[in-house]
């Protein structure tokens, strides 16, 4: 079960996580999970690329490994890293020591400040020992879940999901994997349209 907006009581509970930034301005946060990815990765890329976006991409180490090409375009085209773990491991399931090596061995790749948990999902305890091993880490959420991950959802739901509830200041959540490239693929440059038709800009996270 998941939500396609983050409720404002976990918001709430969970303050020391990032789930949306400045909404004064009139820009739109685009985050992609799980690659790098061949030809999924460069769909996204030529797609920001058609709209003068940045986006940030949150890599598991494995993938930088196995495509070391892509990862450097994705660095080439200006666009924000953040580490996705190693394995994409999942927190609630994973001792802590584990949980940190994995993350670490990531870090190796590409020494960013940004950290995403896969699935969200990260214990507190977890998240006290990667800020204790990197103090200047930020970990990032969304508040806007395109939901492309679902091999169950039609693509037009998830345009339906970014395009109806994502506005100034939100992260939106898509994934350059294969899993979800049907929806990606359909979802993406559509719902980067209709927001550039409506004056949105698309940056970067930076902290």
């Amino acid at each position: 079960m998941y939500l396609v907006k983050t409720p404002w009581l976990l918001k709430l509970m969970y303050p020391q996580l990032t789930w949306d930034l400045n909404k004064a301005g009139r820009c739109i946060y685009l985050t992609f999970d799980d690659g790098p990815i061949p030809i999924v990765t460069p769909f996204v890329l030529n797609i920001l690329k058609q709209y003068d976006a940045k986006a940030t991409f949150f890599c598991i180490g494995d993938n930088i490994c196995k495509h070391p090409n892509v990862f450097e375009q994705v660095k080439a085209d200006g666009h924000a890293i953040g580490n996705h773990t190693y394995n994409h491991l999942k927190g609630w399931e994973t001792d802590d020591q584990t949980y940190l090596d994995n993350f670490l061995m990531a870090d190796k790749l590409m020494d960013s400040n940004l950290f995403r948990p896969p699935y969200g999902r990260v214990k507190r305890s977890q998240a006290k020992l990667l800020k204790q091993a990197k103090p200047d880490l930020k970990l990032i959420m969304w508040n806007v879940l395109s939901a492309d991950f679902d091999t169950d959802v039609q693509p037009e739901k998830c345009l339906d999901n970014v395009i109806k509830n994502t506005v100034a200041g939100d992260i939106v959540l898509f994934h350059d994997s294969l899993k979800a490239f049907d929806r990606l693929e359909y979802a993406l440059p559509k719902a980067m349209e209709y927001w550039s038709n409506k004056g949105y800009k698309f940056k970067s996270i930076d902290f």
